[in-house]
């Protein structure tokens, strides 16, 4: 990890970067390879109502093709959002795809790259409902005898065909054997989870098994607020026991640091009166890939009250390596979260999940586990900034602007006794927004794209604090001509500053990583500026003589 000020330098940079994503509407669902969707449900064994066509049948070396996927006229409401299509040699229809596309409808298809060829593939750009695409096929300049073009379509998000079979083109003079009409690779089909009767239980956590609760020791039988993870080793599989408030999904992840991305994930998504069960894989802070070979097991499901329940067992090693899942005889931190779902698609989680205080071995000795929502790191950004710009800061300018006529006379290593503290707690307000400002950058690892206008204003409030002490340090002379510029500047600067910073406390404090109570935060804060605007107001009052104050000595002898 970079120290000092590498590291300042490179968080301050964060704040000019905008990341990008890889493709227009954000990543593509459908594996180049396999043509697979990553949507943990088995494709369609309904027949397809889509079919492709060819403007030409037999081509040479760069020779132009025109492909076209649409609905079969005869079919209605079957408009598709999602699609891949795919030229193949046709001896080797598992092999790499064949040529590249370039596009005839830019505003609904892309290219991809699929193995060492640039738009060898074209696919959506959104989810809009489409009824035909065109692309057009340019041949290689060696191209196989024959090609076949191939299509996976998404009708919707759990109803989708794989490798539709499309016309077979022939290089000019050859003769090609066509291949068999079905070509469909099938999805694994999953097993279907059963009905639960009973709530879950918190009996034998600690001692039986090992549970993970919010709000620490609940119980799910009891309270319906409870988010509830359990799991019990076994012979040679874990059974899992998931519960929470949600409407949408419940879900949790092992994980070997405290950050979304390269976990082993298990969901429970409600789907209209039932739950589906699947193992994904995140692969950062993204949407979860779901698994499409089936490793869970006995696999129910219950849903009361606003509640989802879900069990399930895993093995602790399964037979096959797969870098998605993880053998459960190593330990892990462990993830809860929740959030909204339409149509088996899952939408970020409204909280901030729920992390294991510590790495745990899932198939260790029961442990009754602490968790919190809110990560150390972001709570001493909170505390470093409150100290900041709602003590050390305010505390330097009541110094510097009311309190110069005290102490005549009297120094401080050389300077006057009020500069000398303004000096200091205006150093200490640099330096502990500075930390507090490197804090949500270490603990993101990067620029977080969904706390809003909070951390523009923090680069902001960062910027402008360093500012300041720069511009004291080259102030003009008491006596020049420019001092009164200064001043102004500095005045200007500062009173900036502070209200952009309050700014961004009041904007922070709603962040889901601090995890405040709502509205109680908000008041109190509000009561805290309130407060300091009340102290500046009768100081100031004070000190242009609206309100005198006398000091009778005699009366405090008598």
């Amino acid at each position: 990890m970079m120290q000092g000020p590498r590291l300042f330098l490179v968080v301050v940079a964060a704040c000019l970067i905008k990341e990008a994503s890889g493709f227009p509407n954000g990543k593509v669902s459908v594996a180049c390879g396999d043509m697979k969707p990553q949507h943990g449900h088995a494709s369609s064994s309904k027949s397809a109502p889509y079919n492709i066509t060819v403007d030409q049948t037999t081509f040479s070396p760069g020779d132009q093709i025109t492909v076209t996927l649409q609905v079969v006229p005869t079919t209605e409401g079957a408009a598709f959002k999602g699609f891949l299509i795919e030229a193949r040699d046709v001896e080797n229809l598992d092999g790499p795809a064949v040529g590249s596309f370039s596009l005839l409808n830019p505003s609904e298809s892309q290219l991809l790259q699929c193995g060492d060829t640039q738009g060898s593939a074209v696919s959506h750009t959104s989810k809009s409902k489409k009824t035909d695409i065109q692309a057009m096929w340019k041949a290689p300049e060696n191209p196989p005898l024959g090609v076949q073009f191939m299509a996976t379509v998404v009708q919707k998000y759990k109803v989708y065909w794989v490798k539709l079979p499309g016309p077979v083109v022939s290089l000019n003079g050859a003769t090609v054997v066509p291949p068999p009409k079905s070509t469909t690779t099938a999805t694994t089909a999953l097993t279907t989870p059963s009905v639960w009767n009973k709530p879950f239980s918190s009996e034998g956590c600690g001692r039986r098994k090992s549970c993970l609760r919010d709000p620490e020791g609940c119980d799910p039988e009891r309270d319906p607020l409870c988010f509830f993870l359990s799991f019990t080793p076994e012979e040679h599989t874990v059974l899992f026991e998931l519960s929470g408030p949600s409407s949408g999904y419940m879900s949790f992840a092992l994980s070997q640091d405290k950050w979304m991305g390269d976990d082993d994930a298990y969901l429970c998504v409600r789907d209209g009166d039932r739950v589906d069960i699947n193992a994904a894989y995140l692969p950062g802070r993204t949407e979860p890939e779901f698994a499409t070979q089936n490793v869970l097991s006995d696999m129910s499901w219950r849903l009361a009250d606003g509640v989802i329940q879900c069990r399930f067992r895993r093995e602790i090693h399964l037979p096959v390596h797969n870098r998605s899942r993880f053998s459960l005889d190593q330990s892990f931190f462990l993830f809860v979260a929740h959030g909204r779902s339409a149509d088996g698609v899952v939408h970020r989680h409204d909280r901030q999940p729920l992390i294991s205080t510590y790495q745990t071995v899932i198939t260790g000795p029961p442990k009754d586990l602490a968790g919190s929502r809110s990560p150390l790191l972001m709570k001493f950004h909170g505390v470093f900034m409150l100290v900041a710009w709602m003590t050390t800061v305010t505390t330097g300018v009541i110094i510097a602007r009311y309190f110069k006529m005290d102490w005549p006379g009297t120094t401080l290593l050389g300077q006057s006794v009020w500069f000398q503290v303004h000096r200091a707690l205006m150093i200490l307000t640099v330096l502990l927004t500075s930390v507090g400002f490197m804090l949500p950058f270490i603990y993101r690892g990067g620029w977080s794209k969904r706390a809003g206008s909070h951390p523009y204003l923090g680069c902001t409030v960062m910027a402008l604090s360093v500012i300041q002490p720069i511009m004291a340090l080259v102030r003009p002379a008491q006596d020049s001509s420019r001092r009164n510029i200064f001043n102004w500047a500095h005045w200007g600067t500062g009173t900036t500053v502070q209200i952009l910073a309050v700014a961004a406390i009041f904007l922070g404090i709603q962040q889901q990583a601090l995890l405040l109570p709502v509205p109680w935060s908000t008041g109190i804060l509000a009561g805290c500026v309130v407060w300091g605007i009340l102290i500046d107001l009768l100081l100031e009052f004070h000190n242009r003589g609206v309100i005198q104050t006398t000091t009778n000595f005699a009366l405090i002898e008598d």
